[in-house]
């Protein structure tokens, strides 16, 4: 967790903070104008990337900046987006190997990326411009594709990185490995090397488990396997996960990262998968816990849940209030 005095701040006193949004989506737009506003009304200089502004109806000058993505989130104290998921990785891509926070603001579907929600505007406000909120460190994956003995491509991820087929007919034949050691041979759809944070993600499609975000671990899920064993894996956080596209593969295969940034995987390649040396910085408004984001963000029953005989003892309340904070 980070502290007030460990946030970023500008050389030259002043507040920066850079907003991203979902520009393929007229609400986002609306409540983006909305935040800058408000930014701007408490002396905070607003960043925007200059591919956003035309969108977004600002120009430069008066707590206004436009920057390019390279190097966006200099000197900036927070990085607030407006979007769903697939908006705050993207934010996740230009902070990445900084010190920078995400707050999220769900303007999506599920949002488990996300901090705070839309209706919540106005109170998110209220926290930036008062430094009501904290961080937390999510641990990431680094990637390295090799070609026999040849590092081909390095990349990383914040949710997975999923090893797939490339064509729809074809099976993919890998061998998969831990820490060194074969551990065995699928012929399946794919492998989704994931974190706590993306348990929820991709990895929960395939069937994987969920991770609470505190827990330091790697997961390794198969995707459809012809295979007498192939279960989720949870694993060690120092440890590497490995997985072999066999030689006698017909067809070729496609690494996708946070389903972002791809490389193509020829026969043969060798895909390596360990915790990665820089963290993505998370913004906490709450200190609810996660139990509580799963049961407001699908929905799950809990009527009847008269809590813990020591809470019924301490006259605490017996229903959880999700909705009334999401964590």
């Amino acid at each position: 967790m980070t502290s007030t005095d460990d946030r970023v701040q500008a050389s030259d006193g002043v507040r920066r903070i850079l907003l991203l949004a979902h520009t393929g989506r007229k609400g986002a737009m609306a409540v983006a104008r909305q935040v800058i506003e408000a930014l701007r009304a408490h002396d905070l200089v607003v960043r925007v990337l200059a591919e956003e502004a035309t969108d977004l109806q600002v120009a430069p000058g008066d707590g206004i900046e436009l920057v390019d993505e390279d190097g966006a989130v200099d000197g900036c104290e927070l990085v607030v987006v407006l979007g769903g998921d697939g908006t705050i990785l993207r934010a996740a891509e230009l902070t990445h190997g900084t010190s920078t926070p995400l707050l999220g603001v769900n303007l999506g579907h599920v949002g488990f990326l996300a901090e705070a929600e839309s209706e919540d505007i106005d109170a998110t406000i209220e926290a930036i411009v008062g430094r009501r909120y904290t961080s937390e460190d999510r641990l990431t994956i680094d990637v390295s594709v090799f070609q026999g003995k040849e590092l081909v491509a390095s990349t990383w991820a914040l949710n997975e990185a999923s090893v797939e087929k490339a064509a729809r007919q074809r099976m993919l034949e890998v061998v998969v490995e831990i820490d060194g050691r074969p551990l065995s041979r699928w012929g399946c759809d794919g492998v989704v090397c994931a974190t706590p944070t993306g348990s929820t993600a991709y990895n929960f499609s395939a069937g994987g488990p969920v991770v609470w975000p505190g827990v330091d671990a790697l997961l390794m899920v198969p995707i459809s396997a012809h295979a007498l064993f192939a279960r989720p894996m949870v694993v060690a956080p120092d440890s590497v996960l490995a997985v072999e596209v066999l030689a006698q593969t017909v067809g070729a295969g496609v690494l996708w990262c946070d389903g972002r940034r791809t490389v193509d995987l020829p026969p043969g390649a060798r895909i390596e998968v360990r915790r990665g040396r820089n963290p993505v910085h998370l913004v906490r408004l709450h200190q609810a816990p996660f139990t509580d984001r799963l049961v407001a963000k699908f929905d799950l029953p809990v009527e009847g849940w008269r809590g813990s005989s020591d809470r019924r003892r301490n006259g605490a309340p017996n229903t959880p209030s999700h909705k009334a904070e999401t964590p």
